[in-house]
């Protein structure tokens, strides 16, 4: 079976700002998180934004240095992993994952502001329909929402 391959065209808002939102959907939805980064810094540093970005709400999540990543429903890393069991994938930062096709679903946020970052998206966009994956794209919308286009 395929996975769907949701390319997220960030133009308005920051990963900061949407990761947390579609992170919450995935949990309310009952499922599983790896988010792949591409460094250890950028680990470190959406770990710590991820405890304080909603002062009125908690997204339960981890990363390596805080263990136990079998009882994290969202699992923070730079490598190309599944120990939490997830089944949603979110892809950022570059990074890259060989192991799509062992995810019901996986999101490719980029930088639609960021030449190479779209450039990247696009050949990534090439390698998951040669690989049989259903692509979808969505774009911001002017009030934080997504627009599905494709």
């Amino acid at each position: 079976m395929a996975t769907e391959v949701n390319f997220y065209h960030l133009n308005k808002a920051s990963l900061e700002d949407a990761l947390p939102r579609l992170l919450q959907k995935t949990l309310q939805a009952g499922e599983r998180a790896v988010v792949l980064l591409g460094s250890p810094e950028r680990v470190e540093a959406l770990n710590n934004h991820l405890w304080t970005y909603d002062p009125n709400g908690f997204l339960p999540h981890g990363a390596q240095r805080d263990g136990e990543a079998e009882r994290q429903p969202v699992w923070l890393t730079h490598l190309d992993e599944n120990p939490n069991k997830a089944a949603f994938l979110f892809v950022a930062d570059g990074a890259r994952s060989e192991r799509v096709a062992d995810f019901k679903r996986c999101f490719e946020l980029f930088d639609g502001r960021d030449d190479e970052a779209v450039a990247e998206a696009r050949q990534r966009w090439k390698a998951y329909k040669e690989q049989g994956h259903a692509i979808v794209y969505w774009q911001q919308t002017e009030g934080g929402g997504w627009e599905k286009k494709a």
